[in-house]
């Protein structure tokens, strides 16, 4: 790989993936206010999906744009339900609250990945799972909370399927990267056919 390849994000799920993949890269979190973006964006009645690409877009142009020669990707997610958008819950109580609603019913994940050179973008995708959640007991929510702990604060919909919380759930149709929160499998396509990472 000729140019430095950076992930413009803290996530350490995102981060994850990468290295299991052996990819070499560095961490550089965008500075974007991502609460600011997306509440502009429902305002203007922007599509869930849509609100996923265009937050991986400002993340990758911004560190573009202070590592001009690095290859950066930007990526965020999305989670869509009732074509409403649900944010990471900031407590155990709003996370017991956005899983009592989505107990029993579908949400969509859209998970977006924008690469950007020189500060503009040069591939994106979005990828997007549907989820079922089934209808889980008081008593499996309450043990749920208990083992995850503040954990899932930093996820959207308040589970990590890699872990318990996959007894969460009923149906999970789609990439699982993509429920993890990247697209990897179409980020690693783009970057062998590019050349930035061996063929």
């Amino acid at each position: 790989m000729s140019e430095p390849l950076i992930l413009a994000s803290s996530s350490s799920a995102r981060r994850q993936m990468l290295e299991n993949a052996q990819v070499a890269f560095r961490m550089v979190p965008a500075r974007i206010d991502e609460a600011a973006h997306r509440a502009a964006l429902s305002s203007q009645g922007t599509s869930p999906r849509d609100i996923a690409d265009a937050l991986a877009d400002a993340k990758a142009r911004q560190v573009s744009g202070r590592y001009p020669a690095a290859v950066v990707i930007g990526s965020d997610q999305v989670l869509e339900h009732g074509g409403e958008v649900l944010a990471k819950p900031a407590d155990l109580s709003e996370a017991r609250a956005q899983l009592q609603r989505l107990r029993g019913r579908e949400h969509f994940l859209h998970s977006a990945a924008v690469i950007a050179r020189e500060g503009r973008a040069v591939w994106r995708h979005v990828g997007t799972a549907r989820l079922v959640m089934r209808d889980f007991s008081d008593s499996f929510l309450d043990d749920y909370l208990a083992r995850v702990e503040r954990s899932i604060l930093t996820t959207v919909g308040c589970y990590q399927l890699e872990g318990y919380g996959v007894r969460l759930f009923s149906s999970v149709e789609g990439d699982y990267f993509t429920v993890l929160g990247m697209p990897l499998i179409d980020v690693l396509g783009y970057l062998t056919q590019a050349g930035h990472i061996e063929k």
